[in-house]
């Protein structure tokens, strides 16, 4: 039986940074945003069903989601949010389901933003990774790489479950509070752990 890690952690804790240096490990990594992209693309399995719901006004030129205007709109209305969510999760975990069939390395890792705020991944995942920093970190991160305003990174963070209960329900916890090289090394202390608990070493 596969051993499957979900990696989690709030907007701008380093998640893609992370999952970058698994892969270097030669763990093979599903990114559940990656997987959303790919839904969402011209043609993507989800663009009739958000067309359905939200109307041609969501949809950018070439037939994608427009993801700024959509991103605008769940983030104000908390039903619109729940409508989008009800297309893409189910179809997001099917992915998921599919690609941990077919993954081949020692152990695999999800990464899943939201894996604390929803029970559809609870059959999936043996363990649950955290990537943690401070909170003012987590704004000044995204603000600087989405080019994202401080009141819309705060209105995405509250959305999010709080750092404390994230912490709480954590098995492992990687602390991204200082340079990149100090996360690599992180990663690689809990890889030698997953690797030794998936039978592998």
């Amino acid at each position: 039986m596969t051993f499957v890690v979900g990696l989690t952690g709030g907007i701008g804790c380093g998640k893609s940074s992370a999952s970058g240096f698994f892969s270097e490990l030669g763990i093979d990594v599903i990114d559940t945003d990656v997987i959303a992209r790919q839904l969402t693309q011209p043609g993507g399995q989800a663009i009739d069903q958000i067309r359905e719901t939200f109307g041609n006004a969501f949809l950018a030129d070439n037939g994608s989601l427009d993801r700024k205007k959509m991103r605008n709109l769940v983030f104000s209305d908390v039903k619109s949010k729940v409508k989008l969510e009800k297309i893409l999760h189910p179809l997001i975990l099917s992915e998921v389901v599919q690609l941990v069939k077919k993954a081949q390395s020692p152990y695999i890792v999800v990464v899943i933003p939201l894996l604390l705020e929803t029970k559809d991944y609870d059959d999936l995942i043996d363990r649950i990774l955290v990537i943690d920093c401070e909170e003012q970190q987590q704004i000044s991160r995204t603000m600087e790489r989405s080019q994202l305003s401080e009141q819309f990174v705060k209105a995405v963070m509250a959305t999010q479950i709080t750092r404390k209960d994230r912490l709480q329900r954590a098995d492992d916890v990687i602390y991204n509070d200082q340079d990149i090289e100090s996360l690599k090394i992180q990663v690689a202390r809990v890889h030698g752990k997953y690797m030794i608990m998936s039978g592998n070493l």
